[in-house]
């Protein structure tokens, strides 16, 4: 409903941009009409899943109307410059304008009823919480006070360390909803077949070995089923369009950004008497060591010790004043577009880290290095869906799962749903005062050690 009406909101201003009344009789051009009106369907429909605009239930009503007013913003800037181009004249875009305050309205009405509607549709089910040990009922995480918690209502909760399914079997039945995190294999095999068979809704915490075999090719050389694994090969055409992608709109970006980065440069400069500009040692693809630029947004000597660290967030007073503000809205990232030009990175791809950092990672957790099976990008599922501080053993599964499902579209999709991070200040939160890193269980490094290795 949301989206017809979207549409059809669409083609009234659209028919007040084009002859600044509603109805016209043109029957030649409503056919072109009609045209630039799939095409808006089309572009709308692409960004409402690229931002999931319509993920009621899940998402909060701010969440949903920013994601709706982005994906509707970005499908009408495409229509505009198109037909700009197209005709070769420029028109006023206050239609749009006006079409965008309506839709906003229409947005929040819609977000609030329909999360309204969409919980009285689906009852709280009662949910039980499975987990092997503390951490990791910990790396789970809660649902309190998100909206999902109206849809499943943790009751219970069952460590087990063990490894039959039969143990526990009978504990499950009356349970609504299931939630699993780091159980054994065996067990958490059991616990998918259970949910299969009796239509009760499971949510599995993954582990590494479980999206390396999401890449997996079935192979039919022989009798029995066969799946195979490898490291990812890149298939040509891809990396060179990617590579073509990247010289493009780093280009565009460069020549567009260019008043912003220098009014960044100067400040930054201007505040303490700094350079503007600082790089480091960062690694990319097969480990190969290349130097990043950034904005300088730290004191000159934030590691006067010599110690490679995380930022602590807001809290870290080797932030200057105006590095919180470029942080914030992702200014002193600017400069990589120039490393993207060179070839050192891409839009998207795994968040390259510092040399010393990854070795303190992969000193407790040695698949980190998974992540190095393509060239580092500016950004990536990592910085999308989780956030600056996330656990590394997280970010080498949302690395890893951007690398088993890489494509030119979806680096295209996740190029505009990292818009959405600019709306959500939780995506720059620091590590803890006092960390190096963001290594989330490092005062118990045994049980550290085995949660990485699985």
């Amino acid at each position: 409903m949301h989206y017809v009406v979207s549409i059809l909101l669409f083609y009234l201003f659209w028919m007040l941009f084009r002859y600044d009344r509603l109805f016209v009789q043109d029957p030649v051009g409503h056919r072109y009409n009609y045209l630039i009106l799939m095409g808006y369907a089309l572009l709308l429909l692409f960004f409402l899943r690229t931002y999931n605009a319509h993920l009621l239930g899940y998402s909060r009503i701010r969440t949903l109307v920013v994601a709706e007013f982005l994906s509707q913003f970005t499908s009408i800037a495409f229509i505009y410059l198109s037909v700009t181009l197209g005709w070769n004249k420029l028109r006023s875009p206050l239609p749009f304008v006006y079409m965008l305050i309506f839709q906003s309205a229409w947005d929040v009405l819609w977000a609030y009823f329909g999360n309204k509607i969409y919980f009285s549709l689906h009852p709280t089910r009662k949910t039980i919480l499975i987990y092997r040990n503390e951490l990791d009922k910990k790396r789970f995480g809660s649902i309190s006070g998100k909206p999902c918690e109206r849809l499943y209502h943790i009751t219970d909760e069952l460590c087990y360390p063990g490894n039959s399914f039969s143990e526990i079997r009978d504990r499950l039945d009356g349970y609504e909803a299931i939630f699993v995190a780091g159980v054994h294999s065996r067990c958490r095999n059991g616990i998918a077949k259970y949910c299969k068979e009796n239509n009760v809704p499971g949510f599995f915490l993954p582990h590494v070995g479980d999206v390396i075999m999401q890449e997996a090719t079935h192979i039919q050389s022989f009798d029995s089923p066969v799946l195979y694994v490898t490291r990812k090969h890149i298939r040509p055409e891809y990396r060179v369009a990617k590579r073509c992608m990247d010289i493009i709109l780093s280009l565009l970006g460069i020549l567009i950004l260019s008043p912003i980065m220098i009014l960044t440069a100067l400040a930054v400069h201007f505040y303490d008497g700094g350079p503007a500009i600082y790089s480091q040692d960062r690694l990319t693809r097969d480990g190969k060591v290349f130097r990043i630029h950034k904005f300088r947004s730290m004191r000159v000597d934030a590691e006067k010790d010599g110690v490679a660290r995380l930022s602590s967030g807001e809290h870290d007073d080797r932030i200057t004043p105006i590095g919180r503000i470029a942080r914030r809205f992702r200014l002193d990232e600017l400069p990589q577009l120039f490393d993207i030009l060179r070839g050192d990175m891409s839009f998207v791809g795994p968040r390259p880290e510092r040399p010393e950092i990854a070795e303190e990672y992969a000193r407790v957790m040695p698949d980190f290095h998974l992540r190095l099976q393509v060239k580092a990008g500016l950004t990536g599922y990592a910085q999308v869906y989780g956030k600056y501080n996330t656990d590394p053993y997280e970010k080498l599964e949302f690395d890893l799962l951007y690398i088993s499902h890489m494509s030119l579209l979806g680096d295209i999709q996740m190029l505009f749903a990292t818009l959405m991070t600019l709306f959500s200040p939780d995506s720059t939160e620091g590590v803890e005062d006092g960390k190096i890193n963001a290594m989330t269980y490092e005062n118990n490094e045994g049980d550290q050690r085995d949660l990485y290795a699985r």
